[in-house]
């Protein structure tokens, strides 16, 4: 076990540790103003349901997959030049003192055919990948203080251009853009009164703390049936996927009711992100048709970004314009005559829909006392008209790619487009947006919260699930590194600390295009016990810091204490391809890192019983005492529930 110094410990616990703390530079008033300045409610309903709007001049239409949208093109062209400060000031603070790569990125800052291009995708996992993930982004995030310190990555947020999300991971990016790109920090501590991010009242409880128009349980969930009913209402069909997405609004949203009339384009008209200030949040999630129980890797992958909603896969291999997705689409256009919609792209619909898996975590829970019978019955009601084999469905109703693409898009008849949780075909990693070639990016940072193990850890399952779906031809020709067996990564200890995969771009000989270096970051027990069920619906404010601290300590290997050379090795990583592409030295501290990062290939597939990881550095007090199987025990009951939502997805 290593022991971290004690300057360290002061440091990391006073960014993240403190619930109350102003550790990132904004006291608590300047904190809650940020807040205040949330997201758009652009739904013209000024509720959750969908409202017809005139349609603009140029009628909206389904564009082919060929290329990047032209609004991500001139997007990009503002990004990729706001990238390159905050990577030469990440790379001057790398200490790669034998090159200077930062003067590299300088004498090129207009040649973005050298400057890396770098994406962030955090995994699903419920509220555990949520909150690892956050401590992932805390670390990379210069706003965050002691980030940019010795041993940080701090910057490499500002860095990068894509930052994607899926199921619990999607919570996180989602809820991160829905209050306006705020730091990890002003969401964990959030203001008084706000129901942000207070996950110690569980979702079926509703928040401690509560909006102007909730007062208690009961009343929180008759405001969301309300919000569900005027969709209903409005003509649309609504699913469980509604009630979920609703409910999980109101501890990610910081508005009244978990903003109901808020929407997923609105991201599209903050002035953030037009001006090219944060990264372009991606959420993913699965087709599935009706009646069909397997969701298999040759499954169109979907993404929802804040223009556009479609697939690059060559089933459909079509976007449509998310702001209109509740349109009437019909060929790939809206008929003459047709009326627009806006709304039907519902900021918690996206959520709900990219994490539908817990749709059977709802069902499961409708006993529960803290859920009303007029509820209860409701999603009952819809369970009825469904199936228990549809539960975990999101119904996007009408379906917009209805007759587009007809000999490839195996829903072109289907009225409803039927989709699912992102991580049901097994790649809990939502890398496939970040692999498409024609986004270009030279590395992808893969944090893995997934509960592959029986103690709720990874052991790249994610990954080996994107690599086979590489070798099929609904890959498309998109390109991904090879990965070892479950029984490697353990014995090889590839699940405990961060692995880099794709070095060797001999391996890509015959394909089309050299994909991104993979810097794969599994959730592990640095500080505390991170390794919590999927489904415990609720934590204390203590374990929640912890948790995030643990996924700080993850993102930096302890601020540097397992490694003195991890923030070079980072920024090695980064640059990578460009010193390929552009036949640069790679210096000898690189490659250091490259030796002992890099998998070379090497397997053991010795049968592994169990994994039962110890502590990699001393444990918080919280969690002192405990062990990896007790990670497991303290979320027992919902793990039952866990499986049997499993079963019912599959």
């Amino acid at each position: 076990m290593h022991f971290l110094p004690i300057t360290l410990v002061s440091l990391i616990s006073a960014a993240l540790g403190s619930p109350t703390g102003s550790s990132d530079g904004l006291g608590e008033v300047a904190a809650r103003d940020i807040l205040m300045g949330r997201a758009s409610p652009e739904n013209p309903s000024g509720n959750y349901a969908p409202a017809f709007v005139n349609c603009p001049q140029q009628r909206p239409t389904i564009r082919g997959a060929g290329s990047l949208s032209q609004s991500e093109q001139d997007w990009l062209k503002n990004r990729r030049s706001k990238t390159v400060d905050p990577l030469v000031q990440f790379l001057r603070r790398s200490n790669l003192t034998d090159y200077d790569y930062a003067g590299y990125i300088t004498s090129n800052s207009q040649n973005f055919s050298v400057v890396p291009n770098i994406g962030i995708a955090v995994s699903g996992g419920g509220y555990r990948a949520l909150m690892n993930g956050a401590g992932f982004v805390a670390a990379a995030d210069s706003r965050v203080a002691g980030s940019t310190d010795s041993g940080g990555i701090g910057g490499l947020l500002q860095s990068s251009t894509y930052l994607a999300g899926l199921s619990g991971g999607g919570w996180l990016v989602g809820s991160i853009f829905a209050n306006n790109f705020s730091t990890v920090v002003q969401l964990r501590d959030g203001y008084e009164g706000s129901a942000l991010w207070q996950f110690s009242n569980s979702i079926f409880e509703g928040p401690k703390s509560r909006g102007i128009s909730i007062v208690n349980t009961v009343e929180y969930w008759d405001e969301i049936m309300d919000q569900v009913d005027d969709k209903r209402d409005a003509g649309y069909d609504v699913s469980i996927t509604d009630y979920w997405g609703r409910a999980l609004s109101v501890q990610l949203i910081n508005a009244t009711g978990g903003g109901p009339a808020y929407t997923f384009s609105s991201i599209a008209d903050a002035s953030n992100f037009q001006s090219a200030d944060t990264p372009m949040p991606i959420l993913v999630a699965d087709e599935r048709k009706p009646n069909t129980k397997v969701i298999s890797l040759n499954s169109t992958v979907f993404e929802f970004n804040p223009w556009e909603f479609g697939s690059y896969d060559p089933t459909v291999y079509g976007f449509a314009p998310i702001r209109y997705v509740g349109s009437n689409f019909s060929g790939g256009s809206i008929p003459d005559g047709g009326h627009c919609v806006e709304g039907f792209d519902s900021y918690s619909y996206v959520m709900g829909t990219s994490s539908s898996l817990f749709n059977a975590f709802l069902l499961q829970n409708l006993s529960s006392s803290d859920i009303p019978s007029v509820v209860a019955n409701a999603v009952t009601d819809i369970l009825t008209r469904i199936g228990d084999d549809n539960d975990d469905i999101a119904a996007w109703n009408p379906n917009p790619f209805l007759g587009y693409n007809n000999d490839t898009n195996d829903s072109a008849d289907d009225i409803q487009l039927t989709l699912v949780d992102g991580g049901l075909d097994l790649q809990n990693i939502p890398l496939h947006p970040l692999l498409q070639p024609a986004r270009g990016l030279d590395v992808i940072f893969a944090v893995d919260s997934s509960a592959d193990t029986g103690t709720n850890f990874p052991n790249g399952t994610a990954l080996r699930a994107t690599y086979d779906r590489s070798k099929t031809d609904i890959a498309n020709g998109t390109a991904f590194p090879a990965v070892p067996d479950a029984e490697t990564f353990i014995n090889l200890e590839l699940n405990k600390r961060p692995t880099f995969f794709g070095c060797n771009t001999s391996e890509f000989s015959h394909a089309s295009h050299i994909p991104p270096l993979i810097v794969y970051i599994p959730n592990a027990p640095y500080t505390t016990s991170s390794n919590v069920s999927t489904f415990t619906p609720s934590y204390p404010d203590t374990q929640r810091n912890s948790i995030i601290k643990n996924g700080f300590n993850v993102a930096t290997m302890g601020n540097g204490t397992l490694d003195s050379e991890w923030t070079a090795c980072v920024a090695c990583a980064i640059l990578s391809r460009s010193l390929e592409r552009t036949g640069t030295e790679v210096s000898a501290t690189c490659q250091r890192c490259f030796s002992r990062y890099c998998w070379n290939g090497t397997t053991d597939s010795t049968p592994v019983s169990s994994y039962e990881p110890t502590p990699i550095l001393q444990f918080d007090t919280l969690s002192s005492g405990t062990s990896a199987r007790d990670g497991v025990a303290k979320g027992l009951v919902y793990g039952v529930v866990g499986i049997v939502a499993l079963v019912l997805a599959i």
